[in-house]
């Protein structure tokens, strides 16, 4: 269970400072951003003054302390502005702060999530050149020595690479494919060690700001005490443990991308005028922002509730298939419309909304396709009705 909670005086306070930041210098930066294809030196700093990096790390290691629902609120108020500045912070706060609390050693806790709060970057390596949603595929390998482990490998689309502090990097310690995924593991390792090496940002059909790029690892020497939690074989269920933070956040991601592309579009679209009137006149316009605001509200509301079973300690793999599924697919039906409102001009660099488009699209593939996630879906509620749960 979650215990974190920030005082609701001092969250409503945060969340006002937030709003205020995002809308006076996240959102001015953007085209900064885009162009540099990373966030200002002097951004990121602010951020890390303002604690974005440590909001849902406990606060005995430095961080805010907040709940689930606390933090995914937060992200959806900094997804207003590009992707790309959830994207530097996100993966600290989310995965690696969870694997960390729930399967690091004391030791490593102390040692990294302080480091994270304060503005150290963190990348998740799973997915390799053969295998993403598959992990029984994984070559990447960490073979025992007599003071630690040597690990071989390529991970690919890690995002965060190229600023990353610390990767989580999750290798195989078995050949075989051992019964419950024991076979896999997890270890954290720092950038700066002998033998890794980050490739060249791959190019991307959105979300610029935000880096990925190939982890190369050439005999990389670890000690023992890089393995997470000091055992082999929990490298699966770390990966699990996280795809349920990582699915919401995803969710508020999206959900943040859908209130500013309608908000852009209602702005454009009453300034705009056909036929002697505003573009927003038309009811085949309303109709079009009626959808939008009606997925805005069903997205809010799921997600709200996944959050909410999330701190009361529930296993919400259901919930979070359901609401990254709902919510990525609903902001990609709000961002087609969002260019149809805008007409021509939504087919132009010039105008927001056709990055919009191009930014959404990705809400639907990483942290677990729609289609592992109607898998995900399907096999639980089947599950739940053989074992006579329904």
């Amino acid at each position: 269970m979650n215990h974190n909670h920030m005082d609701e005086d001092t969250y409503n306070l945060f969340l006002d400072t937030l709003k205020r930041y995002v809308k006076e210098r996240m959102v001015p930066a953007e085209n900064e951003v885009i162009e540099a294809n990373e966030i200002p030196a002097h951004i990121i700093e602010e951020m890390q003054e303002l604690g974005l990096f440590g909001l849902n790390i406990a606060e005995q290691y430095g961080g805010a302390g907040m709940s689930a629902s606390q933090y995914l609120n937060a992200l959806t108020e900094m997804s207003w502005a590009a992707p790309a500045y959830r994207a530097i912070m996100a993966i600290g706060n989310g995965i690696v702060n969870t694997a960390l609390s729930k399967n690091g050693t004391p030791e490593q806790r102390e040692k990294w999530l302080p480091a994270i709060a304060s503005g150290a970057v963190a990348a998740f390596a799973i997915t390799e050149p053969g295998s993403g949603s598959d992990s029984a595929a994984m070559r990447s390998m960490a073979v025992k020595t007599a003071d630690g482990y040597i690990l071989n490998g390529v991970k690919r689309y890690i995002s965060n690479a190229p600023f990353a502090d610390v990767i989580l990097v999750i290798a195989r310690t078995s050949t075989e494919d051992l019964p419950r995924n024991g076979h896999i593991s997890a270890f954290l390792v720092p950038t700066d060690t002998a033998g890794v090496s980050i490739g060249k940002p791959d190019k991307k059909m959105g979300q610029q700001g935000a880096q990925i790029a190939d982890v190369i690892l050439e005999d990389v020497h670890l000690p023992v005490s890089a393995l997470l939690g000091d055992q082999e074989g929990n490298g699966f269920q770390v990966a699990m443990n996280s795809l349920n933070n990582g699915r919401l956040s995803v969710a508020a991601a999206s959900l943040g991308t859908s209130k500013r592309a309608l908000d852009s579009a209602i702005r454009y679209g009453m300034q705009r005028t056909a036929f002697g009137e505003q573009v927003t006149s038309f009811q085949l316009t309303q109709a079009k922002i009626a959808d939008s605001q009606a997925d805005i509200y069903a997205m809010e509301c799921m997600l709200r509730d996944a959050a909410s079973k999330l701190d009361q300690g529930l296993d919400i793999r259901l919930e979070a298939a359901c609401v990254k599924m709902f919510a990525s697919e609903a902001c990609g039906r709000i961002v087609d419309r969002v260019v149809q409102i805008y007409g021509g001009a939504g087919y132009i660099q010039d105008y927001d909304a056709e990055r919009f488009f191009r930014d959404a699209r990705l809400y639907r593939i990483f942290e677990g396709t729609t289609e592992i996630m109607q898998l995900v879906i399907a096999r639980t509620v089947l599950q739940q009705y053989e074992k006579g749960l329904v």
